[in-house]
């Protein structure tokens, strides 16, 4: 029977972390029992891993092609298994399941995390030793847990995380075939295709969506949050809502729900931001060929938040996803925060995080599989990395003292600015060209009277920054002072945007103007600035 996952997707690492994976090139039983304990353990709450027999491991990567097993092996592997599962303690038996991967056969096993924590298995198997010890997993090896690592797995002891815990409020006939079908369909798993020849509950015991004896299953409630067409009945509120402020009063809003299986509801939100919120501006200087282009959003930073939100998210609480965009920021709310040692602190200062533990263990590997996450660890990186890439200021990240909530607000880019919701962008120097001659106007005498109207009428995004500029200035700074004071990246694009046009203003200058490149080099604001700097002022 094929196991719901895309074995080639497993076998390269793309859908399993390396530290669940572990390669073994011929059959080792007493390599496996320790490794079938430590996930069963699952001190992580990663969900348990695979033990994948028929290939050689090579610096913690697979070596390909197969070596592969022989046909006569794989009966007898398979029944030395289930002799390994009953000496372990609790008795613990993973699944089995024997694939023909590039003209070789391979064994899989997959050992989900157990529910009656903590188990132990013989330290050999020879028949003179018989002591036990419980194995965990730390990186890509199974070892005995001792000291710390032995009090957090007894700790662990009947505390199954909430998405695999059994639903006795629901029945095994609240999962949906359907739903289930296009999900193996989905991912490509072998098990489509025997899925129509098998009954319904062995189809949902061997995804482990339904547990519990043969005469009285029950699924579980991850199986309701993705192959239910209404979870919200079974966990409230379990959807996302999304709040569009089209401007800054707080009036003009638009509000959107997002509801039915996790997967649905994470494909959809993200198909209304592509589609009404995340644009791009292209924006041609004067003095380069190349344009520069960025979005408000990058929708990679998006994704990623949201997925993570869902991820993260405890069902047990009446909270949804709340999502607010504004005109100068997105922020993604969800309850409760993250899971200790993870803190407030912690999130604020570090840009990669690798959790302990993880609140929901099997809702990960879902979307995971479904390529909705990347996976473990790899949340904070990837929106710094894409807001980063996009030169849009740094994503924030916040909890309390008490873990009550996680936001995250991702800042728009800062040269975009959107006119009444409508998408019309208004660049910071679209109109540098009249702002130049109000502003040498106004330095030949021109009197604040006729000046002000254009001062009301520019944009306040580009009033600010000017203003903020020029009010810096006043003191000599370096590039690298300037932009950290005003929080814009020391790149030379930054330098070409918001310097160069008001140096040929003649509203600041070089302290070095013949040599650029001075490692001493400082701008400071010139008289024409100063007076420009006034009339400013007077909006404010």
């Amino acid at each position: 029977m094929a196991l719901p996952i895309n074995i080639e997707d497993l076998v390269h690492g793309e859908t399993v972390e390396w530290e669940r994976l572990e390669f073994k090139k011929g059959w080792n039983p007493e390599d496996v029992i320790h490794s079938m304990c430590a996930f069963a353990n699952d001190i992580h709450n990663w969900g348990g891993g695979y033990i994948i027999i028929g290939i050689e491991e090579l610096n913690g990567q697979p070596k390909l092609p197969p070596y592969g097993l022989k046909s006569s092996e794989l009966d007898s592997i398979q029944k030395k298994v289930i002799e390994l599962g009953n000496r372990i303690q609790p008795l613990y038996f993973p699944i089995c399941q024997p694939y023909i991967l590039m003209g070789h056969s391979i064994l899989v096993l997959w050992c989900p995390a157990g529910d009656n924590r903590v188990y132990s298995a013989p330290v050999s198997l020879g028949k003179t030793n018989h002591s036990r010890e419980p194995y965990i997993r730390v990186g890509s090896s199974s070892i005995i847990a001792k000291s710390d690592a032995l009090r957090r797995l007894q700790e662990l002891t009947a505390r199954i995380p909430f998405d695999d815990r059994i639903n006795y409020q629901a029945s095994i006939l609240d999962l949906d075939l359907g739903l289930i079908m296009a999900y193996l369909q989905d991912i490509k798993s072998g098990l489509l295709e025997e899925s129509p020849k098998m009954p319904f509950e062995d189809l949902c015991r061997t995804m482990l969506m339904a547990k519990n004896t043969r005469e009285e299953i029950y699924p579980v409630n991850v199986g309701l949050l993705f192959f239910n067409r209404r979870p919200e009945q079974f966990f409230n509120r379990s959807w996302i809502e999304l709040v569009w402020h089209k401007d800054g009063t707080g009036k003009n809003y638009q509000e959107s729900y997002f509801k039915g299986p996790l997967h649905h509801q994470l494909r959809d939100i993200f198909s209304f931001i592509q589609s009404n919120i995340v644009h791009e501006q292209v924006l041609k200087l004067d003095n380069q060929a190349e344009s520069i282009r960025f979005f408000n959003y990058p929708f990679a930073a998006v994704e990623e938040a949201l997925s993570n939100a869902v991820y993260h998210k405890s069902y047990e609480l009446p909270n949804p996803i709340e999502v607010q965009v504004w005109p100068d920021k997105m922020e993604i709310l969800s309850y409760p925060g993250p899971v200790p040692p993870v803190n407030s602190k912690i999130i604020k200062t570090q840009r990669r995080i690798v959790a302990r533990e993880y609140r929901n263990r099997r809702i990960g590997d879902i979307l995971k599989e479904l390529h909705l996450t990347e996976g473990r660890g790899t949340g904070f990186p990837t929106i710094y990395g894409a807001m980063e890439a996009n030169g849009s200021p740094l994503p924030r990240f916040e909890s309390d003292d008490e873990s009550s909530y996680f936001l995250v607000t991702l800042p728009a880019h800062d040269d975009w600015s959107t006119g009444a919701g409508n998408g019309v962008n208004n660049l910071l120097f679209n109109n540098l060209e009249e702002l130049i001659a109000f502003g040498n106007g106004a330095s030949n005498g021109a009197s604040n009277h006729g000046a002000r109207p254009f001062i009301e009428i520019i944009s306040s995004e580009l009033h600010d920054r000017v203003q903020e500029i020029l009010s810096l200035l006043v003191k000599k700074m370096s590039r690298r002072e300037l932009f950290e004071a005003t929080h814009l990246s020391n790149q030379t694009k930054n330098r070409m945007k918001y310097l160069d046009p008001l140096i040929n203003a003649g509203w600041i200058a070089l302290e070095y103007p013949n040599e650029r490149t001075n490692p001493n080099q400082t701008y400071k604001i010139t008289d024409s600035g100063k007076r420009i700097l006034n009339l400013m002022n007077l909006k404010g």
